[in-house]
């Protein structure tokens, strides 16, 4: 009988999830923020869209956790330079949008902590 999956486990794996979707549903946003130096950005959103969905299934199998935690923090760490291009360029966005921009840096580190902990057996209480 497997153990039930943690709460920030399954919260992540939502995250993930319907941001993989989204890159497909609506690759804009995503491609907007994909660093200005990076060529074919349509096609990393797309790449980066799959990646997120792969972690999602990883994560959510309790055979492939321990992968899928692995994976996921090097996602995470992974699509951090898109997270600054989008803060360093929200310059002329209005003030919500910017504040998110730049609140959402520091998230990164608990993200990749609870993907770390997934990866570690910590995404299944018991």
């Amino acid at each position: 009988m497997s153990r039930p999956v943690e709460k920030s486990t399954v919260a992540l794996i939502a995250l993930f999830t319907g941001s993989g979707v989204l890159h497909f549903v609506r690759p804009g946003p995503f491609v907007s923020i994909v660093p200005r130096s990076l060529p074919h950005k349509e096609q990393l959103v797309a790449v980066s869209g799959v990646a997120e969905l792969v972690c999602a299934g990883l994560l959510a199998a309790p055979r492939t956790r321990v992968v899928g935690g692995l994976a996921s923090a090097g996602l995470l760490a992974g699509v951090f330079p898109a997270n600054v291009s989008m803060a360093l360029r929200s310059g002329r966005r209005p003030a919500a949008v910017r504040a998110i921009a730049w609140v959402r840096l520091p998230l990164q580190v608990p993200l990749i902590l609870v993907a770390l902990r997934a990866g570690r057996g910590g995404g299944s209480a018991g």
